[in-house]
């Protein structure tokens, strides 16, 4: 099962120096398969994503993805770009500068249409409750939706915070796993 690491300002800092000393605490902390820098609120993103970059190819990170921002992943070299379930029209776009495109999930019908659009993958959620967020699907709808949509890679997301939770989604054999507060 695949390990997704999210970043997020709140756990990782918009200082660039401590930015990348907590990216690297994490990386060398976790075996990370794919990994995405995603902050919504800080005035550097552009930097802090070139470092998020630099920082994954130092750990050899096999898919490196700027959230919702297909130029600018593009420019950096980024593997990919995880789009939000707001940004179905942009698949396309990305498919076409050759980026590995993840969307968010929320419904069945949200991963037909990325299936149909040819997204790499989708991330389904919340697996689990989150402050916040809608009713959480739980493990056995996770499974369900693996099974209907055998055709996409699904990685579950969504309040996933510790081991325990991991080892129950694992037994719905999802593609992965994402989180933020799992890794820190």
């Amino acid at each position: 099962m695949k390990q997704y690491l999210i970043t997020d300002p709140k756990y990782y800092s918009d200082n660039v120096i401590l930015f990348r000393k907590n990216l690297t605490k994490v990386l060398t902390k976790h075996n990370i398969d794919i990994a995405c820098f995603r902050d919504k609120q800080s005035t550097n993103y552009k930097e802090l994503a070139k470092i998020f970059i630099e920082v994954c190819k130092e750990f050899e990170i096999p898919i490196t993805l700027i959230n919702s921002h297909i130029k600018l992943a593009k420019q950096l070299n980024a593997t990919g770009v995880h789009l939000t379930s707001t940004q179905f029209d942009n698949i396309k776009e990305a498919k076409e500068n050759d980026l590995y495109t993840i969307i968010s999930c929320h419904s069945y019908s949200d991963i037909e249409k990325a299936q149909k659009l040819h997204a790499n993958c989708v991330t389904y959620s919340p697996i689990f409750e989150v402050k916040n967020k809608p009713e959480a699907k739980g493990v056995q709808k996770l499974k369900e939706a693996i099974r209907v949509f055998e055709d996409i890679d699904i990685i579950a997301l969504g309040g996933i915070i510790n081991e325990e939770q991991v080892k129950k989604i694992e037994h719905a054999k999802p593609y992965g796993f994402a989180s933020i507060r799992y890794f820190i």
